[in-house]
C-alpha cells in the first residue's frame, strides 16, 4: 500500500508533459517582450503571444519578478549550454580552432540577448538566488575556459578578461534607449565581429586599466 502511494505521489508531482511545453511557450514569448519593452512588458500581451491563459501564465509564474528571474535562468543555462557543447566539440577535433569556438560562443551568447535581459535581476533583488547564481557562475565558468583555451593557443590576446566579453555583449545586444532602434538588431553580429577581431592576438594596443571583476558586474541593491 505504501509502495503504491509512493508511486502515486511521484506520478502527481512530476510535471506533465503539457506543462512543460506551456512553461517553455511562455519563456520564448516572455524573452521577446521583455527584449522589445523592459522589465514592465504587459503579462497579458505575453500570455496572448505565448497562446496561453493569464491564469496558465500564473500558474508557472506567480508574479512578474519570478517571471523575469525564469527567463533570465533559462536564458543563461542555453548559453552556458551552448559554450559547453563548443568546448567538448574542440577538444575532439581534429584541428582545434579555440579563437573560432570562442567566436560562436558569443555570437550565440548575442542571438540569447543575455545583455538585454541580466540587468533586468538587478529591479527584482533576486540575482544572488541560489539557482540564478548557479548558472550565472556555469555560464561564466564555460567562458572562460573557451578563453583559456584560444589563450594558451596564441589565438586571443592575453589582457582580455571574460568580464570584457560580458560587458561587451550587455552593451551590444540591448536595444537602444529608442523602440524604433529595434530594427538596429540586424546590425549586431557585425558588430561583434568587430569586438572579435579586436580581441584577436596579436594585439594592436595596450588596454587601458585593468578588466572589471565578475562583482563590478553585480548590480547593486538600492
Amino acid at each position: 500500500m505504501e509502495a503504491g502511494a509512493s508511486g502515486a505521489a511521484r506520478r502527481v508531482t512530476r510535471p506533465r508533459a503539457d506543462a512543460l511545453r506551456n512553461r517553455e511557450r511562455i519563456v520564448a514569448a516572455a524573452r521577446e517582450m521583455l527584449v522589445e519593452y523592459g522589465s514592465e512588458a504587459p503579462l497579458d500581451e505575453i500570455a496572448r503571444r505565448a497562446g496561453i491563459g493569464n491564469a496558465t501564465l500564473y500558474r508557472h509564474f506567480p508574479d512578474r519578478s519570478a517571471l523575469i528571474n525564469g527567463v533570465v535562468r533559462s536564458v543563461m543555462s542555453r548559453t552556458a549550454d551552448a559554450a559547453e557543447l563548443l568546448l567538448a566539440e574542440d577538444a575532439v577535433a581534429e584541428r582545434p580552432d579555440p579563437f573560432g569556438a570562442l567566436s560562436r560562443f558569443v555570437h550565440t551568447a548575442a542571438d540569447e540577448r543575455i545583455g538585454a535581459l541580466c540587468p533586468m535581476l538587478s529591479e527584482t533583488f533576486e540575482q544572488n538566488r541560489p539557482d540564478t547564481r548557479a548558472e550565472r557562475e556555469r555560464l561564466e565558468g564555460a567562458a572562460e575556459r573557451l578563453m583559456e583555451r584560444a589563450r594558451e593557443a596564441g589565438q586571443l590576446r592575453p589582457d582580455v578578461a571574460v568580464t570584457d566579453v560580458m560587458m561587451a555583449l550587455s552593451q551590444l545586444t540591448r536595444p537602444l534607449p529608442d523602440s524604433g532602434c529595434l530594427k538596429l538588431d540586424r546590425f549586431t553580429h557585425r558588430h561583434i565581429q568587430l569586438l572579435l577581431d579586436g580581441m584577436a592576438a596579436p594585439a594592436r594596443s595596450v588596454l587601458p586599466g585593468p578588466p572589471a571583476t565578475p562583482e563590478d558586474l553585480l548590480p547593486r541593491r538600492r
